[in-house]
């Protein structure tokens, strides 16, 4: 299986890529994270497997190897964009409690996401 780091994601997006130990960037939707990993930081070395996409290699699977060490000043969203994301997150929130309220619940990958935006959030407010 290919080796390389987190090049950049972005949490908001759901994707990023990694730059492979072979020397070219492969896109990874976060869909295929592990399990209960809502984001991954620059730098952490992956294992994944891969397949050529529509626009180029793309991951299917990663596996995380090594993190970087944390430092939370370092791994901290910008506070306006973390406010930013924190405001446009409870805007969502109402419209999923309104929807709940008439009996509608999220389902399949707008539940996923949602799920995976809130872990993101928390995981930037508890540092």
């Amino acid at each position: 299986m290919p080796v390389g780091r987190v090049k950049w994601y972005s949490l908001e997006k759901g994707f990023g890529f990694i730059s492979s130990d072979e020397g070219e960037d492969v896109y990874f939707p976060s869909s295929v994270l592990p399990s209960g990993v809502a984001t991954v930081k620059p730098g952490t070395k992956l294992e994944f497997s891969v397949a050529e996409g529509r626009k180029g290699p793309q991951a299917l699977s990663v596996h995380i190897i090594d993190e970087p060490a944390s430092v939370v000043a370092n791994t901290r969203i910008n506070s306006d964009d973390l406010a930013t994301m924190i405001e446009d997150t409870i805007k969502i929130l109402d419209k999923v409690g309104n929807g709940i309220r008439h009996g509608r619940h999220p389902q399949g990958a707008d539940a996923e996401r949602l799920a995976k935006v809130l872990r993101g959030i928390a995981s930037q407010i508890e540092g």
